[in-house]
């Protein structure tokens, strides 16, 4: 064995043990979709703007101008049992409609090891919504992990509202 064979060897060994495992996806978010009333994907509203209250009291903008698709992805919170969501959607003809979301949720603590950042699952319980133009929201999934292909909530809004043409 050559030196220059002995450090690679030596240094891979070092590196080896220090190498972290940690998730590289590893993004905890709640996936919506929009759908019609037989389930095939919806036709998206023209815009929506979603609020929710940070842990300070404060209000935040977590979705801004959503135009053009059906599906979309939020945050979800881990210091409070209950994510209150306010949608605001305007349509193609001017009409706009507020509605608040709750979303019940028991939060899970997630550890992969001490080198990496600490997550939350969480297991969504129950939802409920104001109806001025969402019909409906049904859980799809009540499992919120590093999952992204998982649709959590598919949002059926009213017929003759905010999804028309």
């Amino acid at each position: 064995m050559t030196v220059m064979s002995l450090i690679t060897c030596h240094l891979s060994l070092i590196t080896s043990c220090s190498s972290i495992n940690c998730p590289v996806e590893n993004t905890v978010a709640m996936h919506y979709a929009i759908l019609n009333s037989d389930g095939t994907e919806g036709q998206p509203v023209d815009t929506l703007w979603v609020w929710t209250q940070r842990s300070d009291g404060t209000d935040t903008l977590v979705l801004n101008s959503l135009t053009g698709t059906s599906t979309f992805s939020l945050p979800v919170s881990y210091s409070h049992p209950e994510d209150v969501l306010v949608f605001y959607m305007a349509d193609r003809l001017g009409i706009k409609t507020l509605d608040t979301v709750w979303i019940k949720k028991d939060d899970i603590p997630h550890f992969e090891s001490v080198d990496c950042a600490a997550h939350f699952f969480h297991h969504i319980t129950d939802v409920r919504c104001t109806h001025e133009g969402i019909d409906s929201i049904v859980i799809n999934n009540r499992t919120v992990d590093y999952n992204s292909s998982v649709t959590h909530l598919n949002i059926y809004f009213t017929p003759s509202g905010i999804n028309e043409n």
